[in-house]
């Protein structure tokens, strides 16, 4: 209906810029995309100076993705209309979506001679900054662009024209670049940091910070000092404080200044008739903490590292940061006082009589909390893992008892909120997980999802539940129900980079085709649009004058480019469109020519890739010798890293079989180099040669059987690709191709060969990349006559049929291992049998309509 109205509009103005261009807005949105760029450009030559014009051709050169166009447009119209502020700004702004930082300092500068307001300069200034953080060489940053934005500054200071908080933090973040931290701490200290109000102790974290740099120690101590007197429960200053003063006890302070200073404020606490604090008693834990670490004997003067965490959860275990606060402490107590620990802390827990059951409950929630935080430090003290499997279930039917009764305290809360008693719940699933992996029960893991399940169902929007059932669910095969629960977390903008493998990782391989491209788009989509969302961030910064949020932002932007995540998803999407696609619906020429791809280009950050995985997202309270370590997060990456260098060799490789360059045979090399396809070869042959060797790599890193927590990062599937010789199959395959083009390029007789290619390649590949044997069908068809006539293809069809057949069969074997345990949870864990069944069920039907699909194919490979 828009470009119906703008049609008429045009037949009575043909010359009205606007219309047009809302025309090719409307095009643009109709998929009409050259129709709508033609339109576009034939408005853009007459280079309007209209406003709606303009901001329309904007609105569609960012739909397009053009962004470059748009400065184009605005250097035109500021030729023609050379002071307006409004065209100046429009241009400033287009240049910082693409990054134009020198353009942009000069038309800041222009701006502001026109219109001398301070925000313009600054832009200016700001600008100079840019060059020099993305200046390749630091020699340059440090000598040319730092100090020329130093000297405007100065230049405004000198002239008292410093009006807002902005410029001062412009002012601060040029001197910290340039390391000049003396005449930074005396701008902070000073009048112009007065400016500085917009965020609670702005000036006293700059001045720390500056502190440490300079190493000037007593005064970073007596700011410190000073700032926790104001609030003892400000945590940001007592790693400060606690640093500065062993530096200052090594330089000649004595220890006991720091002790008497915690202890001075516990005190403090100790007299209060309100509540206590939780800092100080926390420093208290953190100073024993460094002292023994040092070897430092005056740890005894604070006390017993025992008695003072008991102390800690009398004043603040129905808190629920209390677990949190507690555990990193918990290398304090020795082995020998587990159980002790335990049990004194049991005994501060109010809980009323023992009922039928042998268990005593809390009466309020304050008590619930109590008890609930002790179980969490069981946990984390190892003494739920140390239990045998009979303690275990003993021990699920007690967290279940105090998961059901605490509900009551829950009966009026509304869906967004979570149930008081869900942490039982969800330690009892994890004790199940413990006794699925420890015993190989499966009636343990249909346990877990009962209880799961029902959890979810009484306190919809607890996000632990939804990814451990999501984690269980892969683990046990089935995908379907996982893009529900992953859909219902909503996870926001970042999160799609750093929680989105739990999604991508498992849909293909559990054979949901059409789940995984859905999960690969919705993770692309993000990605795509990081780089325009990016530059509106930016944008607002500058108008905003929050200019040190704009290295952020570029940083932001950085890291979401050179994402692990992003690299593996989009390697993917494209085999996945390959895998499900070539030669069923287009060719393989076709289907690598739609996604342009280049096989001479490695498009993948290699070098600065950065692996931004959220691997804690799961509530987790094992012990430290069950945690995630630094080692599995290097291995992970590892492998992460390997299998993709694999996954994007055989996409390249893939496209460099399709790529243009194939001709018939000719009678001469010459003729073929000519022709490119001596090129072709040449990059196929160094694709396959890196194949191999990034496949020798990944034999070293299988060997080494590496095991992750349950609750870790997800293994990838080389493992199984390289033991069942999926990855082998395939190299020998590609390997295939390049024998053939040479066999083509002079023209031997291949009648002599003990077995015909096309079977070797059918026989290799029957399934998995059966496009290949498409690829070399071409190849082979115009040396016809060189094949022995009599050779029937039939046999290959027929066994990659029966394969299909088969392999149908063997999946859709009836019935699923039922648990023979049904208690109250009994509809729970029938409904997740039946999710779990379903999952199967939809991936044997996509995975037998592909093979379907590819028995077709097969049925074609006539040569």
């Amino acid at each position: 209906m828009a470009i119906q109205q703008a049609d008429k509009l045009l037949k009575k103005h043909k010359d009205l810029h606007c219309a047009k261009v809302l025309k090719a807005i409307g095009l643009q949105r109709t998929g009409k995309q050259d129709e709508a760029f033609t339109l576009a450009q034939e408005v853009a030559t007459q280079e309007p100076t209209d406003d709606n014009s303009l901001q329309a051709l904007t609105i569609l050169y960012r739909e397009m993705h053009r962004p470059e166009l748009v400065t184009k447009l605005y250097e035109a119209a500021v030729k023609k209309v050379p002071l307006s502020e409004e065209y100046h700004s429009h241009l400033f702004m287009a240049y910082a979506r693409v990054g134009e930082y020198k353009k942009m300092q000069q038309a800041g500068m222009a701006l502001y001679k026109i219109v001398p307001k301070n925000p313009y300069y600054f832009w200016s200034v700001m600008s100079l900054v840019m060059q020099a953080i993305s200046a390749q060489d630091e020699k340059l940053a440090q000598t040319m662009f730092l100090p020329l934005a130093e000297r405007m500054v100065e230049k405004m200071v000198k002239e008292e024209k410093i009006e807002a908080e902005a410029e001062v933090q412009l002012y601060f973040m040029i001197l910290e670049r340039l390391g000049k931290c003396v005449e930074a701490l005396e701008v902070i200290r000073g009048p112009l940091g007065e400016k500085l109000t917009s965020e609670l102790q702005s000036r006293e974290s700059k001045c720390m910070k500056l502190y440490q740099r300079l190493q000037r120690w007593p005064e970073c101590n007596s700011l410190a000092h000073k700032l926790l007197l104001k609030n003892p429960d400000d945590w940001q200053f007592y790693p400060c404080y606690f640093d500065s003063l062993f530096h200052l006890i090594d330089q000649s302070w004595k220890r006991n200044q720091g002790i008497k200073f915690v202890e001075d404020r516990i005190k403090g606490e100790d007299g209060k008739d309100s509540r206590a604090l939780r800092g100080p008693y926390l420093a208290r834990l953190e100073l024993i903490h460094r002292l023994r670490e040092r070897g430092c004997p005056e740890e005894s003067l604070l006390g017993e590292p025992l008695e003072l965490m008991v102390q800690f959860f009398g004043k603040f275990g129905d808190k629920p940061c209390c677990i949190t606060d507690l555990k990193i402490y918990l290398h304090l107590l020795a082995p020998e006082q587990h159980v002790q620990f335990i049990n004194r802390l049991s005994e501060a827990v109010p809980l009323g009589e023992q009922g039928e059951e042998g268990f005593a409950f809390p009466e309020d929630t304050k008590a619930l909390q109590r008890h609930l935080c002790v179980c969490q430090l069981s946990r984390a003290l190892g003494l739920h893992h140390a239990l045998d499997v009979e303690g275990k279930l003993r021990l699920i039917t007690e967290l279940k008892a105090h998961y059901h009764h605490g509900l009551k305290f829950g009966k009026t809360a509304l869906k967004t909120e979570l149930q008081h008693s869900d942490m039982y719940c969800l330690m009892v699933a994890h004790v199940y997980i413990d006794l699925w992996k420890e015993t190989e029960d499966e009636n343990m893991v249909w346990q877990c999802l009962g209880v799961l399940q029902e959890g979810l169902s009484l306190s919809p929007s607890n996000a632990q539940f939804k990814l451990l059932l999501l984690l269980v669910y892969c683990h046990l095969g089935a995908f379907e129900p996982v893009v529900d629960l992953y859909s219902s977390l909503d996870a926001k903008h970042v999160q799609h980079d750093t929680i989105g493998f739990l999604l991508t990782r498992y849909a293909e391989s559990l054979g949901q085709f059409a789940a995984a491209s859905q999960s690969c788009n919705f993770s692309l989509r993000f990605f795509h649009s990081n780089q325009k969302d990016t530059s509106e961030y930016i944008i607002q910064a500058y108008k905003y004058g929050a200019f040190e949020k704009i290295p952020e932002f570029i940083a932001l932007r950085n890291r979401l480019n050179q994402s692990l995540h992003f690299a593996q998803v989009r390697t993917e999407r494209m085999l996945l469109d390959l895998f499900l696609e070539a030669d069923i619906v287009l060719s393989l020429d076709e289907s690598v020519k739609a996604m342009s791809l280049c096989p001479e280009e490695d498009d993948i950050p290699w070098d600065t890739m950065r692996d931004n995985r959220d691997l804690t997202v799961f509530t987790s309270w094992d012990p430290k010798d069950r945690e995630l370590t630094a080692e599995h997060r290097r291995r992970s990456l590892e492998e992460e890293s390997v299998w993709l260098r694999l996954r994007s060799l055989t996409l390249r490789v893939l496209a460099s079989l399709a790529a243009p360059g194939h001709t018939p045979s000719q009678q001469n090399s010459e003729a073929v180099h000519e022709n490119g396809v001596g090129d072709k070869s040449s990059v196929l042959s160094s694709l396959l040669s890196q194949l191999n060797q990034t496949l020798q790599t990944a034999a070293q890193i299988t060997e080494k059987r590496i095991q992750y927590p349950f609750l870790g990062p997800p293994s990838t599937r080389l493992a199984p690709a390289l033991s069942s010789g999926s990855c082998q199959c395939q190299a020998a395959a590609l390997q295939l191709s390049v024998h053939l083009q040479e066999l083509e390029t002079v023209s031997l007789d291949i009648s002599a060969c003990t077995r015909c290619p096309a079977y070797c390649v059918l026989d290799l590949m029957c399934l998995t990349f059966l496009w290949m044997a498409s690829h070399c069908a071409k190849i082979l068809r115009p040396l016809k006559t060189s094949l022995q006539k009599k050779k029937k293809k039939k046999k290959d069809t027929n066994t990659a049929l029966f394969f299909s057949c088969s392999f149908h069969r063997a999946w859709s074997a009836d019935g699923l291992p039922l648990c023979c345990v049904f208690q109250e949870e009994a509809s729970f864990m029938k409904a997740a049998m039946d999710k779990v069944q379903s999952s199967y069920l939809r991936s044997l039907q996509e995975v037998g309509d592909l093979l379907k699909k590819r028995a077709e194919t097969i049925k074609n490979l006539k040569i």
